[in-house]
């Protein structure tokens, strides 16, 4: 793969250069805008796809398409790059995502998610390739330090896509956002510091391939905490996660969808990258608190759910509960569940990222995401209402779809977890993440019920009208005059194409696991130093 060792540069070096283009006078590309940032990020997915089209999927465990040089050749920091079963799949979401983003943007009419391209366009455009390089390189990074930098370029420009083209809160919630994620970078560097001065080398490949040795056990069990602590605040993890809720629920829609879609990716990332396979016996230590956090955060994030009046801000607190299985998976130090939790993570950001697309044009259509005033959805907008009750039951778990298989390794891993763990408090885990299984299908019903039955409120008769036995009839007749004389539109044409994707990925995975499971298997059996 050394020939293709320029790939991961130019994965990084299309959307710099695209955002530094930008910095031009402001009369280059005013008109061409919509169609710039489509036509960056869509390179950028072209590279990807190359890139999984040319990986070698026999060798998945090994780094592949790698780039090592000198970075900074007196602290013995270097710029390498690379990528394997682990960090392909999350590349390519990356891409994916940025581009159905600019899709949603570029191609609408400025009445719907468009109008965010009539404010400050420039600046948005630039905020979104400056933030698809700070994620993707994250994904990439084998040095540590850069790894470090990487992780936290996507502050800034998220912090903006909040503070300036978000909701009325936009400007509490974007500091909230920022001041959490500082915070937990802060303890985390400290970690990475930690692990360097004790290990003596950043190169993430190599400490992963030592699995610890030379750090004793002590050493271990402070780095992994304190790189724990910092990437459990990005994941988000209980109780770590306050700053999650206000944020989505701010955020403008694609905003939503990349930080429900990658932005708490690389958090579950950095366990599989940094903390389980470099501090393994520090992992075996904290492995049952985790797990206990974990559990105790896809019981909350359900309950919390249930008692939601704004869909948004549903769908955060449900990120919760998904990101907990991820955890739990991470926790049970077992090939099944770490599969397990790297096969949700990809789930999770193909369904929530539709999820946020959906509650995008709800609240552009009804001027609001409060849930029981959107009544009636498949009566009004049918097809709208017809794909948030697909994403719904494929977020709840529903085997056939790409939500079921990540929460399903997850409880078998905690099952049977990995020798030294103690199995009766992970059955325990194991049963309270099934509870909570049910508990998420409870919440996405409520809200099916709310949002896309019945009848929309001004098409309800008063209940002296409701009696008789024609009843039904004229309600049924008043409903469908509603929906033909409703001048909100169904789902529009940028719409579906920004949507359709995600869909079908959606089924794609569900119906053929072993797509990503033999892709991460290899590379999940090395970092856990399994003999094959």
């Amino acid at each position: 793969m050394s020939g293709l060792s320029w790939l991961p540069v130019a994965l990084l070096a299309v959307p710099l250069l695209g955002a530094l283009v930008l910095l031009a006078p402001p009369h280059v590309l005013r008109a061409a805008l919509r169609g710039y940032g489509l036509a960056v990020s869509g390179a950028v997915l072209v590279l990807a796809a190359v890139m999984v089209a040319t990986f070698e999927y026999g060798q998945a465990a090994r780094m592949q398409f790698t780039l090592d040089v000198p970075w900074i050749p007196g602290l013995g920091i270097r710029f390498h790059l690379g990528v394997d079963g682990i960090s392909l799949p999350l590349v390519a979401l990356t891409a994916l995502l940025t581009f159905l983003c600019f899709v949603y943007l570029g191609l609408g009419d400025g009445r719907g998610p468009g109008r965010l391209l009539h404010f400050r366009p420039r600046a948005l455009v630039f905020t979104l390739l400056v933030l698809e390089v700070g994620m993707i390189g994250t994904f990439l990074a084998l040095d540590l330090l850069l790894f470090f930098v990487f992780f936290e370029i996507v502050l800034i420009p998220m912090y903006f896509l909040i503070a300036i083209w978000g909701g009325k809160a936009r400007r509490a919630a974007a500091v909230k956002f920022i001041l959490y994620t500082l915070l937990g970078s802060v303890v985390m560097l400290l970690g990475l510091l930690f692990i360097w001065a004790q290990a003596g080398s950043l190169d993430m490949v190599t400490l992963a391939e030592r699995h610890g040795s030379g750090l004793p056990r002590a050493v271990q069990v402070i780095a992994f905490l304190a790189v724990g602590v910092g990437l459990a605040v990005k994941t988000p993890m209980w109780p770590l996660h306050t700053w999650l809720p206000d944020a989505h629920t701010e955020a403008p829609t694609v905003g939503s969808v990349l930080l429900a879609g990658v932005l708490l990716k690389m958090g579950t990332y950095g366990f599989a990258r940094i903390a389980i396979p470099i501090l393994p016996e520090g992992a075996a230590a904290v492995a049952p608190w985790l797990g206990a956090f974990a559990v105790v955060g896809i019981v909350y994030g359900a309950l919390a759910c249930l008692a939601q009046r704004d869909l948004k801000r549903m769908i955060a607190y449900s990120s919760v509960g998904h990101m907990g299985f991820v955890l739990l998976g991470f926790a049970t130090l077992t090939t099944p569940g770490i599969n397990g939790a790297l096969f949700a993570n990809v789930a999770h950001g193909l369904i929530t990222g539709l999820l946020f697309f959906l509650a995008g044009a709800i609240k552009e259509r009804y001027a609001s995401a409060d849930m029981p005033s959107i009544r009636g959805m498949l009566a009004t907008l049918p097809h709208l209402g017809s794909v948030l009750t697909f994403a719904a039951v494929a977020s709840l778990g529903l085997p056939g779809l790409a939500g079921f298989w990540g929460e399903m390794l997850a409880l078998l891993g905690a099952f049977d977890p990995a020798a030294g763990l103690p199995r009766s408090l992970f059955l325990t885990f194991m049963v309270i993440g099934g509870l909570g299984a049910v508990l998420t299908a409870a919440y996405f019903l409520v809200m099916l019920s709310r949002v896309t039955h019945g009848l929309p409120q001004s098409a309800e008769a008063p209940r002296s009208e409701q009696q008789g036995e024609h009843a039904d009839a004229r309600l049924e007749e008043a409903g469908t005059q509603l929906a033909l004389k409703s001048r909100m539109p169904d789902i529009r044409g940028y719409e579906w194409a920004a949507w359709v994707p995600l869909i079908l990925l959606t089924l794609l995975f569900g119906l053929w696991p072993g797509l990503l499971l033999s892709l991460t298997t290899p590379a999940v059996e090395a970092l856990l130093g399994v003999v094959s």
